[in-house]
């Protein structure tokens, strides 16, 4: 099945085009990670996928709902890991989780039982009773990643995930987000590529707005005669970058 298809999706501020009539198709458990400078369109198109932003024209459906016509049911399947860690940070971190879990309507048993899952899966059991604002910030980010997954989205956005963070919370950040793959369906926005690389099972390259190509690595390396995906990148990027 296809968990989400855009359909000339669209999305203008005043007289900018900020997203430019994209249409892109992404299987159900993939890992696509969408690629692009700042101001590129990436953020604009996974708010207007969330449900966040209304398109200006064009639709685009989650798990076949309509982001203009069914956003109640879209929203009943999706889940945002934004870039701000978004953590209560007085509550420890099983608070955190709890407090979720009961806004989504699980009842007690059940929230207690989630947020035990969230708490194992991310690592975060020797920090369970510590106030979120005393973990690291590659601890943070798992917290507010854990918190998104408490209402088991069938798609998770995760907009740049780990930006900020040193190499090694990258690292184990990234373990995590691997087992989530087949299981969820997971659209990533980066400027890392090797972070990509690691992860993504295909990509979609953006620039000023329009969505430039997609597919896996080694199919645009195929298509591009280029090794490197920096060099992929670079290549559908408009302005001209010196050395």
């Amino acid at each position: 099945m296809i968990a989400i298809k855009t359909i000339n999706l669209k999305k203008k501020f005043k007289n900018t085009i900020a997203v430019d009539a994209i249409n892109l198709e992404i299987p159900e458990g993939l890992f696509f990670a969408l690629l692009g400078l700042n101001g590129a369109g990436k953020t604009t198109t996974v708010k207007m996928l969330s449900g966040i932003l209304k398109p200006t024209s064009g639709d685009a459906l989650m798990l076949g709902a309509s982001i203009i016509s069914d956003l109640a049911v879209v929203k009943e399947n999706i889940n945002v890991s934004p870039q701000e860690t978004a953590i209560a940070p007085n509550l420890t971190v099983y608070e955190n989780l709890q407090f979720i879990a009961r806004i989504y309507g699980l009842t007690k048993k059940d929230a207690i039982a989630r947020v035990n899952e969230m708490i194992e899966l991310f690592g975060l059991s020797a920090y369970a009773k510590d106030k979120a604002k005393k973990l690291s910030g590659g601890f943070k980010r798992r917290l507010s990643i854990a918190m998104a997954l408490i209402s088991k989205p069938k798609i998770l956005f995760l907009d740049e995930p780990t930006l900020g963070l040193d190499i090694r919370s990258r690292r184990e950040l990234w373990r995590t987000l691997k087992m989530l793959k087949g299981k969820t369906t997971l659209l990533l926005t980066t400027h890392y590529l090797d972070e990509v690389e690691a992860l993504a099972d295909r990509i979609g390259i953006m620039d000023a707005g329009k969505l430039k190509i997609t597919g896996t690595i080694p199919e645009l390396k195929e298509k591009t005669k280029l090794d490197k995906l920096e060099d992929i990148f670079l290549s559908f990027v408009e302005e001209e970058v010196a050395i």
